[in-house]
């Protein structure tokens, strides 16, 4: 008899409620306060009461409280109000304001080490609706817990806080109300995309990955068409079925579409959906090659991005595509050297199997353009190369300049770090083969940059196009920190949808 290799990936998160009045009173489990650190250490929450904030702080210093930034500090309420608990967390210096990301970061570091708590509301100074937003977003984040494969009667880990009860002194407005929406969102793609990152690569083949968005899809105005392995070969995508040949688990391509009503402008987005990557016959080094299930963080991404543009009502019309594939070095499996012609027509040499992520993207890119889109985003976890460059928590964005400074924009609004990265001519040339129409790799210097010109040959000409490389910032392997979690951190959501709502805001040159 087969194991039963089915999980359930759907999003859990809290429930987000906008609150006025005083925290203090309200029947949760946990108050949390913002907590600065300039000349004294002074509470950061609006909503308090003068005279209770006074003696909280007390109470906090008494401990050792400084308000330096990150730091967490617990003490029991006592009478200080009608929860168990109060947590502050620690902002740093006031004299220059807080920023969304920083105000994110604290919100998520609260709820993240408050598991095992049901209830919490949390009272941090906001100064308008984006800053409002923000901490809702970071509150969401933060109470995240990855489950699926533990035993059910042996199950030890603390649930995550179920209740987040976010407090102004300010009245709460429309644009409080949509931030309050826009959070709630955000937090559920965010979920479902970590969910697919962090399950067993055992449970998630091509097949599984397809399933699963098109059960996160149900029921939204998003369409929905699968490509299988027969599809993907009468259509002549050579990139995905090359890579996926290895594997007894075949390819699949998720085609998703949104198209609201009286839309104007299009964006078509590219994800790359490896959903295990041994590197094939390019065999990886097997030290973290665990991590590889990570390798479909980009198709994770789109699928949860165009959920968001629907479920905000976004009115742009979104095309997504989820290339997917496992890179195996199976009996079948392609070879250095073999040539395979990807959607389109054009022909690559395979120089190294572990360079699969742009064959499948190639084919993608160019049936992408086919929808007649005004702008394409392209999101993978693509190359070591851009975690030597830029670290595990910082992602490059290359590609036309108007739309690679777009989406650097984009994502300095959403909170998520990205670097604008040249693409110097030099390097096209080291693409050329002898046998095919480009080779898959060029040398090892530049190794990012490289990968952006091999997939910008896929780009219809006069096509506006930036290509998003999260190799580093998708999964976080050491200390959690802020509202990421040990593990997968859906990286990139954020960006898209931001980019998208500038594109419907006229943001954007195109």
């Amino acid at each position: 008899m087969k194991p039963d290799l089915t999980l359930d990936l759907a999003p859990i998160v809290p429930s987000l409620t906008l609150k006025s009045g005083n925290p203090l009173t309200a029947p949760v489990n946990v108050v949390v306060v913002g907590l600065t650190s300039d000349n004294k250490v002074s509470i950061y929450a609006d909503s308090i009461p003068k005279a209770a904030a006074t003696k909280i702080v007390a109470a906090l210093v008494a401990v050792g409280a400084t308000g330096k930034k990150d730091e967490v500090t617990r003490i029991p309420a006592g009478s200080l109000a009608t929860a168990d608990v109060i947590v502050a967390i620690g902002l740093g210096s006031e004299k220059t304001g807080f920023t969304p990301e920083q105000l994110r970061r604290a919100a998520g570091s609260a709820t993240r080490t408050l598991a095992g708590f049901k209830k919490v509301a949390i009272a941090i100074t906001a100064v308008d609706a984006i800053q409002f937003g923000a901490i809702l977003e970071g509150a969401a984040f933060g109470a995240y817990s990855f489950t699926a494969h533990l035993n059910a009667t042996l199950k030890k880990a603390k649930s995550p806080v179920s209740s987040v009860a976010v407090f102004t002194s300010d009245s709460i407005t429309a644009e409080y109300r949509q931030a309050h929406l826009r959070a709630q969102v955000l937090a559920q793609g965010v979920s479902f995309a970590r969910n697919l990152i962090n399950a067993s690569p055992l449970h998630l083949a091509p097949a599984d990955l397809a399933r699963e968005a098109k059960t996160f899809l149900a029921g939204t105005k998003v369409k929905v068409e699968i490509l299988d392995e027969v599809a993907l070969a009468t259509g002549g995508y050579g990139g995905i079925l090359g890579v996926g040949q290895g594997s007894s688990r075949p390819p699949r391509l998720i085609r998703m579409q949104y198209k609201p009503r009286g839309a104007t402008k299009h964006v078509a987005l590219v994800g790359k959906g490896i959903t295990f990557d041994t590197g094939g016959i390019s065999l990886k080094p097997p030290a973290n090659m665990h991590h590889m299930k990570d390798d479909m963080s980009g198709a994770a991404a789109v699928i949860s991005t165009i959920r968001a543009i629907a479920d905000l009502e976004l009115n742009v019309a979104v095309t997504a595509y989820a290339a997917c594939a496992e890179n195996m070095p199976g009996g079948g499996a392609q070879r250095p050297g073999d040539v395979i012609t990807t959607y389109g027509g054009r022909t690559i040499e395979v120089l190294n199997t572990d360079a699969e992520g742009r064959l499948v993207m190639a084919d993608a890119l160019v049936r992408a353009a086919e929808d007649k889109p005004d702008v394409v985003l392209d999101i993978a976890t693509l190359t070591g190369a851009a975690v030597v460059a830029l670290g595990l928590r910082t992602a490059g964005v290359m590609g036309d300049q108007v739309v690679r400074d777009a989406v650097k924009t984009s994502a300095d609004r959403a909170g998520e770090e990205f670097w604008t990265m040249p693409l110097p001519e030099e390097l096209r040339p080291e693409l050329e083969s002898l046998v095919a129409d480009i080779a898959n790799i060029g040398s090892r210097e530049g190794g990012m940059l490289s990968a952006g010109w091999f997939l910008k040959d896929f780009i219809a000409e006069g096509l506006p196009w930036a290509h998003l490389d999260i190799a580093g910032p998708a999964f976080n392997p050491s200390a959690a920190w802020g509202y990421n979690h040990k593990g997968a951190v859906g990286f990139g959501i954020r960006t898209m949808v931001a980019f998208i709502e500038d594109v419907m805001d006229g943001n954007v040159e195109l």
